[in-house]
């Protein structure tokens, strides 16, 4: 069940045996594709880094997540990218060169050092969409204040934030699934996948 406002998040747990241990974002997605491709059940992941790992809070502590973390229940991204099925554990990044055009959508809260989305929660059952288009002048400005999740609101930054989210590009944007590289794309959308998968940090 989603988190409510106010409501307490995760509980103390003991990793399984049998948990996936992950260090990037993108080897939570993969593990997800696999899953999906075999039809296989999801694993439960324990999270030592990647930006949904940063979002939980989790430390590079293997030992610890043995020893006894909190496990949390985790919505899951799911997106098309120009017809591609792919899913998601923390973002979707999508720009130009020199980011004057982009379009993110977060299920995490970070984008390496950038608070991108600075409400985002992973188990509040919707996606935060943002699609900014600015000049030199404007994305500098932005920029400097994204590691502070202080560039928001912007008059030239749409935000959204629903269960489904889609974007379409004139020109293709390069797009990015958890920092993997999946190449240009004109027409993204997304969704989210409530209490999909279950996370150890």
């Amino acid at each position: 069940m989603t988190i409510a406002k106010g409501q307490a998040w995760g509980e103390p747990a003991v990793l399984p045996a049998d948990a996936v241990i992950t260090r990037t974002d993108r080897e939570i997605s993969r593990a997800l594709d696999e899953a999906r491709r075999t039809a296989s059940p999801y694993p439960t992941f324990g999270i030592l880094g990647g930006d949904l790992g940063h979002t939980l809070g989790a430390k590079n502590d293997i030992d610890r997540l043995r020893a006894g973390a909190t496990a949390f229940p985790v919505d899951l991204g799911e997106v098309l990218v120009d017809g591609r099925h792919r899913f998601f554990a923390a973002h979707v990044v999508a720009h130009n060169r020199g980011w004057r055009h982009f379009a993110v959508v977060m299920n995490a809260q970070w984008v390496g050092g950038w608070n991108f989305g600075p409400k985002a929660h992973p188990n509040d059952g919707v996606l935060d969409g943002y699609e900014g288009q600015l000049d030199l002048f404007e994305w500098r400005k932005v920029r400097a204040r994204l590691p502070s999740g202080t560039h928001l609101p912007h008059p030239r930054i749409r935000p959204t934030r629903a269960v489904a989210v889609t974007f379409e590009f004139a020109k293709p944007l390069l797009v990015y699934i958890d920092g993997e590289e999946i190449g240009p794309a004109r027409h993204l959308a997304a969704r989210a996948i409530p209490d999909a998968i279950r996370v150890v940090a």
